[in-house]
């Protein structure tokens, strides 16, 4: 199949909307990139084509993150850096904008907590209402705003660096407002961090790029270990699992995106089933505990199950793994514009085809309305588009605006409190816009 390629924009208009940074949505359904003169939403539900559902007029948005399917967007911009909005975008409302001491590094978002990370303090939030319930400061230097935070609203698990120095994680209960573990992931500080979509594994880069290793959580046990190459340091820019946990991707600086697969060799499957690599690795695994710790481990690392070859080097990117159209796919959004698409093979690997080519800013796409599509096979109709809290439309309700200053358990500021456990969100992809999320008034901190 031979790859298709959208349209080529108009001469200057990539210059125009400059890429400066894209995120996909939780479960992988949409895409949303961040440029010099706005951001743009893109539905990434079917192959053949790339709807543009929104596109909002912000100048210079570096970071832009939406919840699931829903209204609800997250917008930062290098214009104000320190502030953040949220907005129901069906509705061209802002729903409420909150401000901090420093520069916003990373946002990340569920259904039920609303995490912020500046680069040495961290504030969790509760989505229904943007209250504030903890702010956890003096954290370890964290320049690009790196964490991790569980899709799974049942236990909402937040990672982030616990050392500005060697590779140590700690995860943090954002329901219960407590700490859950340390874990020591790495000798260099950390470069990625990812959540498998139960919150059940975490994924781990350093700033070597040379070993991603995955942990349960909470024990914080490491379960897996892949050496993504021997040759050269490299920067790892994302990790994302698949939704089955089965396979997680890496995509890096370089010109390859590597593909694991996670799976557990079962001694007695080898001993049924005797073959000439299992022989062989039997006797690399008795002489490794002659050699050297780190030979040792190098013997011991997993390699890819799969690759793509990119046609570019050095640009940013982000990669996820989805299933569209029934099919296990590779997506990647670069720097360049574009969002490809890969076949995957989730049983031989090797080698992932490129199947489409859309670029992200061509002329004339001015959809503001989500298309929806019949299954092909047993013509049921998707859900239905939702939207966010009605009732942040309504002019007696302004947008709210407060200043953040840090939490502090002496001086009172904020108590913490945790949310009941009735109610916690009852499904982590169907939403309720309307009634979930209450509208935000004016709020003094």
């Amino acid at each position: 199949m031979e790859p298709q390629e959208s349209q080529d924009a108009p001469d200057g208009l990539e210059e125009q909307r400059a890429f400066i940074c894209a995120s996909f949505n939780q479960d992988t359904t949409s895409l949303s990139v961040g440029t010099k003169t706005g951001y743009r939403l893109f539905s990434v539900t079917a192959v053949d084509k790339l709807d543009c559902i929104h596109e909002g007029e912000c100048p210079d948005v570096y970071i832009v993150e939406r919840l699931f399917s829903s209204s609800l967007v997250v917008v930062v911009s290098l214009s104000m850096p320190r502030r953040m909005n949220v907005y129901h975008f069906k509705k061209g409302t802002e729903i409420c904008n909150y401000s901090y001491s420093n520069d916003i590094l990373s946002v990340r978002l569920n259904r039920q907590r609303l995490v912020v990370c500046l680069e040495e303090s961290v504030y969790i939030h509760n989505i229904k209402d943007m209250k504030l319930l903890k702010t956890l400061l003096n954290t370890p230097t964290n320049l690009t705003g790196l964490c991790a935070l569980s899709v799974n609203h049942s236990n909402s698990y937040l990672a982030y660096p616990g050392s500005a120095t060697i590779g140590e994680i700690t995860v943090y209960d954002a329901n219960n407002l407590s700490t859950l573990t340390l874990i020591q992931a790495h000798d260099s500080p950390l470069a990625a961090l990812a959540f498998n979509s139960s919150g059940s594994k975490l994924a781990s880069a350093s700033e070597k790029g040379t070993v991603i290793r995955v942990f349960s959580v909470p024990e914080g046990q490491r379960l897996f270990e892949f050496r993504r190459g021997m040759k050269r340091y490299v920067s790892i820019s994302s990790l994302s699992f698949s939704a089955d946990a089965q396979f997680l991707c890496a995509s890096s600086n370089t010109e390859t995106v590597h593909i694991f697969k996670l799976e557990q060799h079962s001694p007695s499957q080898d001993e049924e089933s005797p073959t000439w690599s299992t022989y062989m690795g039997k006797m690399f695994s008795a002489a490794s505990t002659y050699l050297p710790s780190q030979v040792s481990d190098m013997m011991h690392q997993d390699r890819a199950f799969a690759t793509v070859r990119l046609n570019m080097f050095g640009l940013k990117n982000i990669c996820a793994l989805a299933t569209i159209q029934k099919l296990p796919r590779l997506l990647v959004a670069s720097s360049d514009g574009c969002l490809y698409i890969y076949n995957v093979d989730p049983q031989d690997g090797g080698e992932c085809v490129l199947v489409q080519k859309h670029r992200l800013f061509e002329s004339g796409e001015e959809q503001v309305e989500e298309k929806e599509e019949e299954d092909p096979e047993d013509g049921s109709p998707p859900p239905t588009s939702q939207s966010y809290a009605a009732t942040v439309a309504l002019p007696s309700t302004p947008p709210s605006s407060t200043t953040l200053m840090g939490y502090s358990e002496e001086g009172g500021a904020q108590t913490g409190d945790v949310i009941p456990e009735h109610e916690f969100a009852e499904s982590p992809v169907c939403l309720d816009d309307e009634n979930e999320f209450p509208p935000v008034g004016n709020q003094s901190n």
